[in-house]
């Protein structure tokens, strides 16, 4: 199994006190397989997407990737992850306004010794980005930028793609759009995708479809 979440808890200490953001939340994701996470605001879903990416940790359960627990792993063994193993496309792009987008889209995966030329430049051919390659991310439209965020992503052929929200900040044309280049560029490299969204359109388009609410599985 690719991705097996089990009885994952988490708790944030407020000024209110303590809030149970996660009450034990079993998952799990095989490659090639496609996951939403769906719920109310405030029901965990992105927290739950940071802890399996190893940007935070649980207080208790497990989260293995291929076996391995992420909460076993330290500081640069998660970071290692994130560079190859396990890629994150957030809803707010995070691309690096001094680079251009071909430098963009390759950056995660050079910081891994993963990149690939002649993948780069296929990602941004399927992704109507190779008039852009030379531009500034501030020179792009929003629904753009966004798919510079996914080629980023998608450069270091990762086994399992994690996304927020991806389409959030887009139109619903251009998020049918991305989310169709999405589906299907995962399913050429056989990643799993696990995607937090509200849309009920797009998370009855995944494979399967899991809701959050109050922290648990509804």
């Amino acid at each position: 199994m690719l991705l097996a979440a089990k009885n994952v808890r988490k708790t944030f200490h407020t000024a209110d006190g303590p809030y149970d953001v996660l009450r034990g939340i079993d998952l799990s994701l095989g490659a090639g397989e496609t996951l939403a996470l769906t719920g109310e605001s405030g029901s965990g879903k992105s927290t739950l997407l940071h802890l399996i990416g190893g940007l935070d940790l649980p207080d208790a359960g497990e989260i293995l990737i291929n076996g391995t627990d992420v909460a076993a792993m330290d500081d640069a063994a998660r970071a290692t992850m994130r560079r190859g193993t396990v890629s994150v496309v957030f809803q707010q792009f995070n691309l690096i306004p001094s680079l251009r987008v071909a430098d963009n889209i390759a950056f995660q995966a050079r910081l891994g010794g993963r990149h690939d030329a002649d993948w780069a430049a296929t990602l941004a051919d399927k992704l109507g980005l190779t008039e852009q390659l030379r531009k500034y991310p501030e020179q792009l439209s929003g629904g753009q930028q966004q798919r510079v965020a996914i080629a980023r992503t998608l450069a270091p052929k990762p086994a399992l793609v994690l996304a927020d929200e991806p389409t959030g900040n887009l139109d619903e044309a251009t998020a049918e759009n991305v989310l169709d280049l999405m589906l299907s560029l995962v399913s050429e490299t056989g990643a799993g995708l696990l995607m937090v969204t509200h849309s009920q359109r797009l998370a009855a388009r995944m494979g399967r479809r899991l809701h959050l609410k109050a922290g648990q599985v509804a």
